[in-house]
C-alpha cells in the first residue's frame, strides 16, 4: 500500500518508520527536513508538500498537535485536499477536537474521501515500540480497511464509534492520566511530609487496587527527578483544554478535569510546559515546600 505520512514529531517519526519497516511504500512530509532526510534515509520518499503526497498515496495518515494543525494540512494551499481524488483516505492520528474531526470528515465527503480520527495514547516509547493504543472513530468499513495498516505501529487498535469517537476516547484517556499523575504526585508528596519514604510508598501499594500503569510509569520518574518530557505539559494542556471545550459543548459538567487544568496552568506559569507531565509533582512540592525523593 502507499502510505503518505504528515506529521514527523515526537510521535509521528517513530509511527511513519514503523510503517516503513512493515513493507508500506511511504511518502511523507513535515516542515523539519531533518526528519523528511531521515525518513529518506530509511527508504521513504520525500513530497515538496501535502498535495504531493496526497496525490502519489492511496492512503495519507496525519499526525499532528492540534485541530488548526490538521485544518492547515488537508485545506490549506498545497495541502491534501488538493491533491485527493474519490476512494482515497486521511487517517488522523493526531489528538484534537472530536468537533473538528467531525467538521474535517464532513468537507471532505465532498471530495468523496473517507476519513477515520484515530488518536492514539503510549507516548513516545509506546510509538518507537510500536505498541500505542490507538482509539478509532469513522465508518466501520473504512475501519476495516485500514485495520492492518494501523496494527503497523500499535499494540492495540479499537473501533468505538462514528467519527469524533476516537477523540472523545482519547480525551477520556487524558483526563484520567492527569487526574492519576496528579493523585500519585499529592500522595506521594503527603509521604514525603509524614517522614515515610515515598519510594517505599510507591513499592508497597503499586501491587494493590491504587496501581496503575500511570503510577508505574510516572512515579520512578518523580523519584528520580527525571522530567524528560515523553508527554509535555503544554500538550496536556491542549488535550484537557478540547475536553473542556467539548464539555461545554456537550452539556457536561467534568470539575476535577477543572482542577488538573489550573495544576497544569501553575506548572506552566512556573515554566515547566516543556517537561514531562509527571513535573505536575512540582506543583504539590511547590505547596508543601518539600521534595519527593527516596531517603535510600
Amino acid at each position: 500500500m502507499k502510505v503518505g505520512f504528515i506529521g514527523l514529531g515526537i510521535m509521528g517519526k517513530p509511527m511513519a518508520k514503523n510503517v516503513l519497516k512493515a513493507g508500506h511504500e511511504l511518502i511523507v512530509f513535515d516542515f523539519n527536513k531533518s526528519s523528511i532526510e531521515e525518513l529518506v534515509a530509511a527508504g521513504a520518499t520525500a513530497a515538496e508538500n501535502g498535495k504531493g503526497v496526497a496525490e502519489q498515496a492511496d492512503v495519507v495518515i496525519t499526525m499532528l498537535p492540534n485541530s488548526p494543525h490538521v485544518k492547515s494540512a488537508i485545506f490549506a494551499e498545497n495541502g491534501l485536499a488538493e491533491g485527493l481524488s474519490t476512494g482515497k483516505a486521511i487517517i488522523d492520528m493526531s489528538s484534537i477536537s472530536p468537533v473538528a474531526s467531525r467538521e474535517f470528515a464532513a468537507e471532505l465527503e465532498k471530495y468523496k474521501v473517507d476519513f477515520l480520527d484515530a488518536p492514539v495514547s503510549g507516548g513516545e516509547p509506546g510509538a518507537i515500540a510500536g505498541t500505542i493504543a490507538v482509539m478509532v472513530g469513522g465508518k466501520k468499513e473504512v475501519f476495516d480497511k485500514y485495520y492492518d495498516l494501523l496494527m503497523t505501529m500499535a499494540g492495540s487498535v479499537t473501533y468505538v464509534g462514528e467519527v469524533g469517537a476516537g477523540n472523545i476516547t482519547k480525551l477520556a484517556n487524558q483526563m484520567i492520566v492527569a487526574l492519576n499523575i496528579a493523585t500519585v504526585s499529592e500522595a506521594l508528596t503527603f509521604a514525603t511530609k509524614a517522614g515515610v519514604d515515598p519510594e517505599l510508598v510507591f513499592e508497597a501499594i503499586k501491587g494493590g487496587l491504587a496501581g496503575s500503569n500511570v503510577m508505574n510509569a510516572k512515579a520512578p520518574m518523580m523519584l528520580d527527578r527525571n522530567f524528560k518530557a515523553g508527554f509535555r505539559v503544554e500538550l496536556h494542556i491542549k488535550d484537557l483544554q478540547n475536553a473542556l471545550d467539548t464539555s461545554h459543548e456537550i452539556n457536561a459538567s467534568i470539575p476535577f478535569t477543572s482542577q488538573a487544568m489550573e495544576i497544569l496552568q501553575a506548572i506552566k506559569i512556573d515554566g515547566y510546559e516543556k517537561e514531562d507531565h509527571s513535573a505536575i509533582a512540582k506543583y504539590f512540592e511547590k505547596l508543601n515546600n518539600i521534595t519527593i525523593q527516596s531517603n535510600k
